[in-house]
């Protein structure tokens, strides 16, 4: 008797809205093919409410990456859905003209304000990202924060940091005028005015999570892609102990190409998007590049650049109906299914 197929183990790379994008799209493509599906998340955010924990609370890991990658992971059962969308709630700031907290009747009697409305401490903070500071203080290990999390919203699959501790993002960036000068913290980078030149982490050499090693080893299939591609993407690839699991993988790897590009790649074409990745990682053999037929422009340059990593090019409309560069999560998983299950 012949034993019933194992699902596909896709490990998924990135970080923020683009890595969300490739789990909602991949648990699309579950529908149709068996998926074992990790995210990879990286572990650099400082902006907003991670940048304040990591300052405040000398936050182990900056929370709202595996946040966001958990909630594109959520179960579309009612309950998972709701406290899922409890983690994304953002906390408004009480000195906003006509916020108020709850409806007027939803709430007891109102006690006298202790405090300065301009001491706000909880506005801008989104309650998953504090629910994950606190599980991590508590259990003081953060993949069972992130498991726990995870069994919270039903996730369909597992949320992994790429690092056990938060790392720096720095950028060498040439502006306007040909002056050169070095760029601190992701959220700089994210935001630049010029042409990034190169990026590394600080620590250069952070500790890789055992877990994401693990599943790096284990993989069927490695995905890169779509997300900003200095700050989401090639940060894996300079994690060192990262970076040879994922050359030594058996696994086939796929890259799905942005639909634009945003401050920190501003002019970058999508056969530079591959060069880039191959430059920061020239031992890293590709087998598909995914794209969308009408955003990838020229198909010619992008179809080379694909073959100098050894993938084929694929080209699927992907993009949100609307005209704007963003996937549609279903779509894009309609595009992955024949590429994934070329596996079996």
């Amino acid at each position: 008797m012949t034993a019933p197929a194992r699902p596909i183990r896709v490990v998924a790379f990135g970080g923020g809205h683009g890595l969300g994008a490739s789990l909602r799209a991949l648990r699309h493509a579950a529908r149709e093919v068996e998926l074992d599906i990790t995210a990879i998340v990286t572990v650099g955010d400082d902006g907003g409410s991670s940048g304040r924990l990591r300052v405040e609370r000398d936050a182990l890991l900056p929370p709202g990456d595996l946040r966001q990658a958990l909630a594109a992971l959520a179960d579309h059962d009612p309950t998972a859905q709701l406290t899922a969308q409890v983690m994304q709630h953002r906390f408004v700031a009480m000195s906003e003209p006509g916020v108020s907290p709850a409806p007027p009747a939803a709430r007891g009697p109102r006690l006298e304000r202790r405090a300065d409305r301009s001491k706000d401490t909880l506005a801008g903070h989104t309650v998953g990202n504090l629910l994950l500071l606190g599980l991590m203080e508590m259990l003081g290990d953060p993949v069972r924060a992130l498991d726990h999390a995870a069994a919270m919203v039903g996730a369909r699959g597992r949320v992994l940091p790429m690092a056990l501790h938060a790392v720096g993002i720095e950028a060498d960036v040439t502006d306007g005028s040909g002056r050169r000068s070095t760029i601190r913290g992701q959220h700089s980078v994210a935001v630049v005015d010029g042409r990034v030149e190169s990026v590394r982490l600080e620590p250069a050499d952070p500790p890789a999570c055992p877990q994401a090693l693990e599943a790096v080893r284990a993989a069927d299939w490695l995905i890169f892609g779509p997300g900003s591609w200095y700050t989401s993407v090639l940060p894996h690839l300079l994690v060192p102990g990262l970076a040879r699991e994922i050359v030594a993988s058996p696994a086939r790897r796929l890259v799905t190409l942005n639909l634009g590009t945003d401050k920190e790649t501003h002019g970058l074409s999508a056969a530079a998007h591959l060069a880039t990745l191959h430059g920061y990682l020239p031992q890293l053999r590709v087998d598909t590049v995914l794209a969308d037929e009408k955003w990838a422009g020229e198909p010619e340059p992008v179809r080379a650049a694909a073959q100098r990593m050894g993938a084929e090019l694929v080209l699927a409309p992907v993009a949100v109906a609307d005209g704007s560069p963003r996937h549609d999560p279903e779509a894009l998983g309609v595009a992955l299914v024949p590429v994934l299950g070329a596996a079996r």
